[in-house]
């Protein structure tokens, strides 16, 4: 057996609600350290074992342009990305005391993982730079067909739809708003290895600007609670056309999260952010 370093990270937690502590409402992501000695068969048995979304392994890179390599599992597979547990193990990464190679001003981290390099910000809060859309474009009739079927709602409810994929494989739809986001009761055995996210937009006024929801029941988990990869997606796909330039996600609120995710795009770059709180340290024994 070997001994690892062990961090769990809450990513996306407002701080806020009843009986909830600041930093345990968002979407918790686990994270061993230094499991360069691990086979896939201990990486995904362990992922499996822990029963969250994800949990993720920290590496030495394969590149002189990355800080670390990431490989991320959720209890199923290995995706090549995501974003919850990419701030989670930055987070995780800074506070074991890892420095970014970068320009010498260390704001910016590196991640190397299945879809690629990853940049990360330091700022008020950390941020990943989207990575590329793997698949965008509009669903076909058939596609639609299926969506709306499996959401159980109509066509008629649908605003819009797309393919916004860069890595687990969402389609997107939006609805005309958050409350009928909040009324969703998809058909979860009826999704067949499909993951899809839902968007509509709040009436103004509120701390948050649209609430998202994204349903993945072929990963062994229903409904996902705060979902960096999606947000990248919808953001790519909807700010500064049918939503703002910059605008606060909310995600989680039918589950009991009070999930924010930041959103804003740069000229052709969208930026996904979000507070990030170690809540368990330790070590894990890892072996045959």
């Amino acid at each position: 057996m070997t001994a690892l370093r062990f961090t769990q990270v809450d990513v996306f937690g407002s701080g806020e609600g009843e009986g909830v502590g600041y930093g345990t409402n968002g979407n918790p992501v686990a994270v061993v350290h230094g499991a360069d000695g691990l086979d896939d068969e201990q990486l995904q048995r362990f992922a499996r074992w822990t029963n969250l979304s994800e949990t993720t392994f920290l590496l030495e890179p394969t590149t002189d342009e990355a800080d670390y390599r990431l490989r991320i599992f959720t209890p199923s597979r290995e995706l090549p990305f995501a974003g919850h547990p990419t701030l989670g193990s930055a987070h995780a990464w800074l506070e074991a005391g890892g420095v970014p190679r970068g320009d010498g001003s260390g704001e910016s981290i590196v991640q190397e993982c299945g879809a690629g390099l990853v940049t990360i910000s330091r700022g008020e809060r950390l941020a990943f730079s989207a990575p590329p859309l793997l698949r965008d474009g509009p669903l076909t009739d058939a596609e639609l067909d299926h969506v709306v079927r499996v959401l159980r709602i109509e066509r008629d409810d649908v605003v819009d739809s797309a393919w916004i994929d860069n890595g687990p494989g969402w389609v997107g739809v939006l609805l005309r708003d958050a409350d009928a986001v909040l009324a969703l009761r998809p058909d979860n055995a009826a999704f067949d290895g499909w993951e899809i996210g839902v968007v509509g937009p709040t009436a103004e006024g509120g701390d948050h600007d649209v609430e998202v929801r994204a349903f993945v029941p072929g990963d062994g988990i229903g409904e996902d609670p705060v979902t960096g990869s999606l947000n990248a997606g919808v953001g790519q796909w909807l700010a500064g056309r049918a939503l703002p330039a910059s605008y606060v996600a909310a995600q989680g609120t039918v589950l009991g999260r009070r999930g924010r995710v930041h959103v804003e795009r740069r000229g052709d770059e969208v930026w996904v952010g979000g507070a990030t709180h170690t809540t368990v340290r330790g070590e894990v024994s890892l072996g045959a």
